[in-house]
């Protein structure tokens, strides 16, 4: 699973990215993957592992959040 650091959350809008620590692309994060990690937001520089997933149209997603 990869670790990162929650670049940017905007609970209003129900999504945001997270930067990875290995490199590489931004991860996408929407509001119902948080709330499925029975979270309510995520705060700058929260640090999470996660696994990514692509949806029906092929969009990559961070999946399966936890805290790090």
């Amino acid at each position: 699973m990869p670790i990162g650091s929650v670049k940017f959350f905007d609970t209003s809008k129900g999504y945001g990215f997270i930067t990875n620590e290995a490199g590489g692309n931004d991860a996408f994060v929407h509001i119902s993957a948080v709330q499925a990690a029975g979270m309510h937001s995520l705060e700058k520089e929260q640090r999470l592992s996660y696994e990514l997933e692509n949806d029906r149209r092929g969009k990559t997603s961070a999946v399966n959040l936890q805290a790090a």
